[in-house]
């Protein structure tokens, strides 16, 4: 990997080359380059072996989160369990089926055994995940006519 910074090459963090001829009195940097708008160019040298563009970062507004520190906080954030309560109402077939629309990689099989321990014992752990996505699961359960509730999982049993 090739990197340019101010008209010199630098093939790694203690080595630096002139790319331009011995004469040219615009390589001296100095402190600072002339010009800022390009500090640094890298060019992949061997495709498949590592090299290629890079993203260039998301600069957010004061006040907004971007992407990443959104997942960095989803994934350090206290887990929580969604909870279905049993009900009167629905059928378990209509239970299963909300739940493998509702619940992300939810099998039949998993969809059923909630629903039984649910019917059962009068409520079922369907998912443990971040506080977002279990007001988001929680909140579309409720919406396909099912009772169900969060709790923080680090508690109880």
């Amino acid at each position: 990997m090739e990197t340019a910074i101010c008209g010199r090459l630098a093939l790694s963090p203690h080595t630096v080359f002139n790319s331009k001829p011995a004469g040219d009195k615009s390589l001296l940097c100095g402190g600072s380059c002339i010009n800022r708008s390009v500090l640094m160019t890298v060019l992949a040298s061997a495709p498949g072996k590592g090299g290629g563009l890079l993203e260039r970062p998301v600069i957010t507004a004061p006040g907004r989160e971007s992407e990443f520190d959104l997942k960095k906080k989803r994934k350090t954030s206290p887990p929580y369990r969604v909870i279905l309560h049993n009900d009167n109402f629905n059928k378990r077939e209509y239970v299963v089926q909300v739940l493998m629309k509702v619940i992300p990689g939810m099998t039949l099989d998993n969809a059923v055994n909630i629903m039984q321990e649910a019917h059962c014992n009068g409520l079922s752990v369907v998912i443990i995940c971040s506080q977002a996505d279990a007001e988001e699961h929680c909140m579309q359960l409720r919406g396909n006519g099912l009772l169900s509730s969060i709790e923080p999982a680090s508690g109880g049993c």
